[in-house]
C-alpha cells in the first residue's frame, strides 16, 4: 500500500509541470474556431498595441498578453512539444526586403511564450504548440502586433498600383491572406508596391535546418 502511494505521488509531481501549461491562468486555452469568430466579427485593428506604421516593426510586446488572449491563444510557460512545425517568411516593401525581427511572440521579462513566434532574425517563423491545432498567417501577425489585412500591412495600403500581394510557395494568393494556414517547410512572401517592384524571382521553397 505504501509502494502504491509513493508511485502515485510520484507520478503527480511528474504530470504538474504539463498540467500548469494547459490549463488555468495565464496558459488556459480557448477553442481556435470560436476565437477566430470573433476576432473576425471585432476588427483585427482594433488589438491592443497593434502597429500600424511604416517599416520597420518591432516585436510589440507591451500588449502580446492582451492580444493573445482576444484572438485565443495561450501565453505558455514554456514552449509546446504537442506540434512543431517551421515557415520562413520573406517582406518586401516597394522592392526592397524588410525584416522580421527576432522574438516575435516571447515576453522574456514576463516569463511566457505565444505558440507561434520567432527565435532570431532569419525570418522562420516557430510553431512549438501545447496542442495539436491549425495556425494562420494573421494570427502570427497579431502576435508580433502588425496590422494585416487583406488591403494592407502595417501603414501600406493598396493604393493605385502600390498593391498588397502574397505568395505560398511561389503561387500568388487570392483568398484571404489572413486565412492561410501555417503548414510545415512553407515559404510565404509579402510584397507591397508596383508590380515592377516584385522580387525576381518570387521565393518559393523552404527547408527548416534540422
Amino acid at each position: 500500500m505504501k509502494r502504491a502511494s509513493q508511485i502515485i505521488i510520484a507520478l503527480l509531481v511528474i504530470a504538474l509541470p504539463t498540467l500548469a501549461v494547459l490549463s488555468g491562468g495565464d496558459d488556459t486555452w480557448i477553442p481556435l474556431q470560436a476565437a477566430t469568430a470573433a476576432l473576425a466579427a471585432d476588427d483585427a485593428s482594433a488589438l491592443p498595441g497593434l502597429q500600424t506604421s511604416e517599416a520597420p516593426w518591432a516585436p510589440q510586446l507591451s500588449h502580446l498578453e492582451d492580444r493573445l488572449q482576444a484572438i485565443g491563444l495561450p501565453a505558455l510557460r514554456r514552449e509546446g512539444t504537442a506540434l512543431h512545425l517551421h515557415q520562413h517568411l520573406d517582406l518586401f516593401i516597394n522592392g526592397k526586403a524588410v525584416s522580421v525581427p527576432p522574438m516575435i511572440g516571447i515576453n522574456m521579462v514576463a516569463g511566457f511564450i505565444a505558440p507561434v513566434h520567432t527565435h532570431d532574425g532569419t525570418g522562420v517563423i516557430h510553431i512549438e504548440s501545447a496542442i495539436v491545432s491549425r495556425y494562420t498567417l494573421g494570427q502570427f501577425f497579431d502576435i508580433w502586433g502588425v496590422r494585416f489585412t487583406p488591403t494592407c500591412l502595417g501603414g501600406y495600403c493598396n493604393t493605385g498600383a502600390q498593391l498588397l500581394r502574397v505568395y505560398v510557395n511561389g503561387a500568388p494568393v487570392t483568398s484571404n491572406p489572413r486565412e492561410i494556414e501555417l503548414q510545415d517547410n512553407q515559404e510565404i512572401v509579402i510584397t507591397y508596391g508596383t508590380a515592377q517592384e516584385l522580387p525576381k524571382p518570387i521565393p518559393s521553397t523552404f527547408k527548416a535546418p534540422s
